[in-house]
């Protein structure tokens, strides 16, 4: 079934795809999976100190005696608040016109007439917990073997259901979570690899609403053709929801120069996913079911294939004496993955609602064309010996989004470049147990969006379009604050 056009695209890439934003990394990434990380920028990676090494480079893991148990909590209290919003429905036909990102719309789409609503508000200021698991066990002096339970992306957006830009999907949410068994072999006295498995778990949903409701060029004003009522008085609203199991890999390596001296290289492999789920379409009381469904507007099964970028890091760590020691990051992601992406919706098999009924109906797959890009994060940051038991932890990073301009923001992802200053500390409780906590100030460049909501097609009407033809804009202020708590525990 054609019911979101624009829907379910928006958001699962643009959420795994991609949600929103949590206001965490940049692209869909929620950013740290490690509280002794986090109080760094995660700069640390080849620090490796506890079982959260896992992650960031499981080659650290030969560096731990015995067994160790880390387990972290973050906290996080975003803000995506969005002004100056506007948008338009098509109303009278005229020639064909160009938009900024290259796409030319055909002939019969003037977009004159204003949508009315809410033109500011909070996309969310929820506080979010996200939690992290980690154990390593040492088998022997030259293997050890590890599982990292841990939340790779997570986010949730909302505009008031009356909002201007409803109709470019209202809500979105996603949370993914990743396990992860790894092996890691010390090579000799300087080298070690290690290899993993990821099994990715991910639950994603979105609305969004529809307008049944034309007025004087039904053909061009409604979804439906014959709907009265007028702009905005005849919505309709989907109800989007898929889940999926993907599988991929992460590797590292690590080089210990001296013991006071080491870098390491990781990566992490992409992840396909075949989103699947239902659409739940709750149509307008002027709106007659048959007229509905003979459209494509009844409840279905949705599917979107996509795939979540892979990465790669170059780290360093250097102890300068017995209180300082520094460390630093960089940090590439494929992000560009997210050039397009194609999602399918299926057509109910039973009377009245056979196939027959969408004769003559363009093909039942919509493609979302945000051309991403790569980018890079860069980190740096210390650490200061203040006493036996209590060291302190600093780091600041540079994270680069992937959005090449605001034609091609998401109204649910207003991404854009950021700077994460962040502070914390690890406390040795005894010998075999210590504590991690860590505060971090996520500042987020303000962004604008241009949204777009043509969705393909030869003639105006030829594509069942759910975002209704509208186009709109808005400009975005975000940041976000981060605290976290770890235990570690050496058996």
């Amino acid at each position: 079934m054609k019911l979101n056009t624009l829907s379910l695209s928006i958001m699962t890439m643009g959420a795994l795809a991609g949600a929103s934003l949590t206001a965490h990394a940049s692209g869909y990434h929620f950013g740290t999976q490690s509280v002794s990380a986090q109080a760094t920028a995660n700069a640390s990676a080849a620090e490796a100190t506890d079982a959260t090494t896992l992650f960031y480079n499981p080659a650290g893991m030969t560096r731990l005696q015995g067994t160790n148990f880390s387990g972290a909590l973050n906290l996080v209290a975003p803000s995506v608040k969005y002004n100056n919003a506007s948008a338009s429905y098509p109303t009278q036909p005229y020639a064909a016109q160009p938009l900024p990102n290259g796409v030319t719309v055909p002939a019969g789409l003037n977009r004159s007439s204003a949508v009315s609503g809410s033109t500011s508000g909070k996309l969310t200021d929820d506080l979010l917990a996200v939690p992290h698991m980690y154990l390593t066990h040492q088998l022997n002096d030259r293997v050890t073997v590890g599982v990292g339970v841990y939340v790779p992306f997570a986010s949730s957006t909302e505009y008031q259901r009356d909002s201007v830009l409803r109709y470019n999907v209202n809500q979105t949410s996603l949370t993914t979570i990743d396990i992860n068994p790894t092996v890691a072999f010390k090579l000799n006295d300087q080298h070690s690899l290690a290899i993993g498995l990821i099994a990715q778990h991910a639950d994603a949903s979105l609305r969004q609403y529809a307008n049944f409701g034309g007025s004087a060029n039904p053909a061009l004003n409604s979804l439906i053709p014959g709907v009265g009522g007028g702009h905005g008085n005849s919505d309709g609203y989907a109800d989007v929801e898929g889940k999926d199991w993907g599988f991929g890999f992460n590797l590292g390596w690590m080089w210990e120069i001296d013991p006071t001296a080491r870098v390491g290289v990781s990566y992490r492999s992409v992840i396909k996913h075949s989103l699947k789920g239902t659409a739940d379409w709750t149509t307008p009381a002027t709106l007659a079911g048959q007229a509905a469904a003979s459209r494509g507007y009844i409840d279905s099964d949705v599917r979107v294939d996509i795939k979540t970028p892979e990465s790669l890091s170059v780290h360093g760590f250097k102890q300068l004496d017995s209180k300082w020691a520094v460390m630093g990051d960089v940090t590439w992601t494929r992000h560009s993955r997210f050039d397009s992406l194609s999602i399918n919706y299926s057509q109910p098999k039973s009377a009245p609602y056979s196939a027959s009924n969408f004769a003559g109906q363009t093909t039942n797959k919509t493609t979302l064309v945000p051309a991403w890009k790569d980018s890079w994060k860069v980190a740096i940051g210390a650490t200061y010996q203040y006493s036996t038991p209590l060291q302190l932890r600093f780091g600041v990073a540079y994270d680069q989004s992937p959005v090449p301009d605001e034609e091609h923001r998401l109204s649910t992802m207003p991404d854009n470049d950021r700077i994460w200053l962040s502070f914390g500390g690890k406390y040795d409780l005894n010998k075999n147990s210590s504590i991690n906590a860590a505060y971090s100030y996520i500042y987020i460049k303000n962004a604008k969006a241009q949204v777009n909501g043509y969705c393909g097609g030869s003639t105006a009407g030829a594509v069942n379009c759910v975002s209704s033809y509208t186009n709109g804009q808005a400009d975005y202020k975000s940041h976000a604050h981060i605290l976290g708590v770890q235990y570690n525990y050496q058996f």
